[in-house]
């Protein structure tokens, strides 16, 4: 698999069995709750934590790692110090899971690879044109709030003094 690689300070990320795996994954994006929500759902042979990309927890658990690259690109870390990112770690995830694993392993081969490839980019594109996908278009920060039942939703800042103008 392309786009694996071992943090430094592992203990030889390359030998070591995988026990446990931690997905990052954007917490302000609908699709990527989405897909939280389902990996949730899902049988595992190899346990799966899901922990927002760029939290407090993900930047103390993992020091080392980039984490502003971790809300760009799928990031998943496994508990002997390896680092999947883009279609890798949508491969290892899909391996982790009891019913996916078969599939995991075409995605492997060459083949299966671009296929994956093919996949990670067509759904990124898709999260940054879409408002409400992610993309950056609705935020937290910015007075959008989701609900999973409701959906996007958005309380305009308090107006203090003479910050907020009128139509």
């Amino acid at each position: 698999m392309s786009g694996v690689t071992a943090t430094h300070g592992d203990r030889g990320a390359a030998r070591v069995p995988v026990r446990r795996l931690t997905v990052l994954y954007d917490a302000e994006c609908s699709l990527c709750a989405f897909v939280r929500d389902w990996l949730v759902r899902q049988r595992q042979l190899v346990p799966l934590e899901l922990v927002p990309a760029g939290s407090g927890a993900a930047r103390a658990r993992f020091p080392g790692l980039d984490h502003r690259s971790t809300l760009e690109e799928i990031t998943v870390v496994g508990d002997g110090g390896q680092v999947y990112r883009g279609a890798a770690a949508w491969v290892v995830t899909l391996w982790a899971l009891r019913e996916h694993r078969p599939l995991a392993h075409r995605l492997s081969t060459p083949s299966g690879a671009r296929l994956a490839k093919g996949a990670v980019l067509a759904a990124a594109k898709w999260r940054g044109a879409r408002p409400g996908w992610g993309g950056g278009v609705y935020r937290r920060g910015d007075g959008w709030t989701y609900d999973p039942h409701g959906g996007w939703s958005y309380t305009a800042p308090d107006c203090a003094g003479s910050s907020c103008t009128t139509p």
